[in-house]
């Protein structure tokens, strides 16, 4: 494949912009002391019966960079580790929720990546949409945790429990590596545009290859100029050629790679509108979900609303602000950032896994991107 040019060949890049705005987050906590925090955890737990108001109370108003922390400070303090104390006093989703707050984003997706390989079946899904949305750097450091926690590498599991094409896109995800320069030469993007006609919709059968060397090595600015050359060049998107030229793992592999540099956010909307839609939804799908938007730093934009959710937004919102955790959760986090209009996206979130409780996934997924989109416009 050839390198990057210097120049912008064609002149200067006219790539399609993509709106970031704002990203929401939960700031550091002032003044907190993880050794004061610690102790509000035991008293939490220590006793018959659990104060889990509490245990909200404390996590929910602290950062990830805060809460991490907790887990040495309690063992410090006590001699005990608090990861077994809590899985003693808690159980069910809140149990999963308040662990996976104290993993910092490498580990829960080193561990969500675990989980969808191991034992009978892989969850695809969870793997591409990890793999596909991460960083470079964040790649790497997901490697370097799974070694650390598995004594494997990603790559040794990923090649033990998938195979085919789907593994060499999974594979070369997983390698962190994507050019990363924001700098696009549209002379290559034009070059790059016609090799995916050519491996695809102008040739009997599919070099799926091909594909996998555009899609998995160019940078997202270079990738977002040859979709918009595609389009021109051949009068439909890409994702309707590779649904036209591609099935199966494979298939929804490459669209999530395309979805998620073309728009992230649109691409997340779309799995969480999706995944409400299953009845027999996890909550732990669910923290994959929003995990992956915190760690990128995503957006929920308005046009969000008007395509999925519009329907039933006021009365919605009505219920969800009646409902008795509406403003006593705050489960999430985010790193550091721009930190108005947050309580909106927060209290939903909770308010979600209350819905969950009560399987009224409509009525949760609404709340959830309504008052999160509102809240960022």
């Amino acid at each position: 494949m050839p390198a990057y040019g210097g120049g912008y060949g064609g002149g200067a890049p006219v790539v399609p912009s993509v709106n970031r705005g704002f990203r929401g987050t939960i700031p550091d906590f002032p003044g907190a002391d993880p050794l004061r925090d610690a102790e509000v955890l035991r008293k939490a737990m220590k006793g018959f019966g659990t104060d889990e108001q509490a245990i909200i109370n404390l996590l929910g108003s602290r950062s990830n960079k805060q809460r991490v922390p907790l887990v040495i400070s309690y063992k410090t303090a006590y001699g005990k580790d608090l990861i077994k104390d809590l899985k003693s006093e808690l159980s069910g989703n809140f149990e999963k929720v308040v662990l996976a707050m104290l993993k910092a984003p490498a580990q829960f997706d080193a561990s969500e990546l675990r989980e969808a390989i191991k034992g009978a079946g892989t969850d695809e899904a969870c793997l591409i949409e990890i793999l596909s949305s991460r960083s470079n750097a964040e790649i790497r450091e997901i490697n370097q945790v799974y070694k650390a926690e598995y004594k494997k590498t990603l790559e040794e599991a990923i090649t033990g429990d998938t195979s085919g094409h789907f593994r060499r896109l999974l594979v070369s995800l997983a390698q962190g590596n994507r050019d990363e320069r924001e700098t696009v030469d549209i002379a290559l993007a034009k070059q790059d545009a016609q090799a995916l006609y050519q491996a695809g919709e102008n040739k009997l059968g599919t070099d799926e290859s091909k594909f996998n060397a555009i899609l998995c090595a160019r940078s997202k600015a270079h990738l977002r100029a040859v979709f918009n050359e595609y389009q021109h060049m051949c009068g439909r998107d890409l994702e309707k050629s590779i649904e036209r030229e591609m099935s199966g793992d494979l298939e929804g592999g490459m669209l999530a790679v395309v979805k998620c540099i073309k728009d992230t956010p649109a691409y997340f909307a779309e799995r969480l509108y999706k995944a409400m839609k299953v009845r027999s939804i996890t909550l732990g799908l669910f923290n994959n979900l929003i995990s992956g938007m915190k760690q990128a730093h995503l957006t929920l934009v308005d046009k969000y609303i008007s395509n999925i959710w519009t329907v039933h937004f006021r009365r919605l919102q009505e219920i969800a602000v009646e409902a008795l955790w509406w403003k006593r959760l705050r489960w999430c986090s985010f790193p550091h950032g721009e930190e108005d209009k947050v309580p909106y996206y927060v209290y939903t979130i909770h308010f979600f896994s209350l819905c969950t409780l009560l399987h009224l996934h409509a009525v949760a997924v609404f709340c959830l991107t309504a008052h999160f989109c509102q809240s960022l416009l």
